[in-house]
């Protein structure tokens, strides 16, 4: 009777899980698409040029797209951080015109690169969810089979 009862829960967490781990992939799917992020047609690394022209709707693409913004940001602050940028900002007196703008800049890059990390992070969590879904079931099928062998 016990195998039955862990087989059931088993199963049924095992449902749930996957149920929950590819409703969250469609909704980091419409979090993504609702921005409409967009990769440029031309212009890119070699490695993601299979992107050109495509809307960001994915985990991994996610991801290139955080790539490209970090490239842009490294780029426009010479390889500083926003920390450095803010303390040679004070340092002149918060005066400088064109540090203050850098440091906006930076700022908002490394959040937008945060954001779109946390959407690639959150697309692996429900592959994950999922994935743990399926072994929860096939353990609970398992002990379902172990306990009506047991019985006969």
């Amino acid at each position: 009777m016990l195998l039955y009862m862990v087989g059931a829960v088993l199963v049924v967490a095992g449902a749930i899980m996957i149920v929950a781990g590819w409703m969250g992939r469609g909704q980091v799917r419409r979090e993504l698409s609702e921005q409409h992020i967009g990769f440029p047609t031309e212009d890119l690394p070699a490695d993601l040029a299979r992107y050109a022209g495509a809307r960001v709707s994915t985990g991994p693409q996610a991801r290139a797209f955080s790539d490209i913004i970090a490239t842009h940001v490294t780029a426009a602050t010479k390889g500083r951080t926003y920390a450095q940028i803010t303390d040679e900002w004070q340092a002149g007196g918060r005066t400088d015109d064109g540090l203050r703008k850098l440091r906006e800049m930076a700022f908002m890059g490394n959040a937008l690169r945060g954001a779109l990390l946390g959407a690639y992070q959150a697309w692996h969590i429900t592959a994950l969810v999922a994935g743990l879904g399926v072994l929860f079931a096939l353990v609970g099928v398992v002990f379902l089979a172990l306990g009506a062998r047991l019985d006969s």
